[in-house]
């Protein structure tokens, strides 16, 4: 399964975690997402790669839906957004 497919679906049973969701992506989609495929507000390619050998080791890893969520509860308690 496509691991946007495998978050969205675990996101899709977390109501309380929408608001965060939709928060973030203003902030991490790039300027004019709406102008370039695949027309979505997720964040640049460089970025996410960098993002995940921070996190994971590896540009290539990518985190399990429940880490997807986790993520989400840790940016929801953050003052700023």
């Amino acid at each position: 399964m496509n691991w946007y497919v495998g978050c969205a679906l675990s996101l899709g049973r977390r109501p309380d975690l929408w608001r965060t969701t939709i928060r973030l992506a203003r902030v991490h989609a790039p300027d004019r997402w709406w102008s370039e495929k695949p027309y979505l507000p997720i964040p640049d390619n460089s970025w996410m790669d960098f993002r995940l050998e921070t996190a994971f080791a590896s540009a290539d890893a990518r985190p399990e839906p429940e880490q997807f969520i986790e993520y989400l509860e840790w940016a929801k308690s953050w003052k700023y957004l």
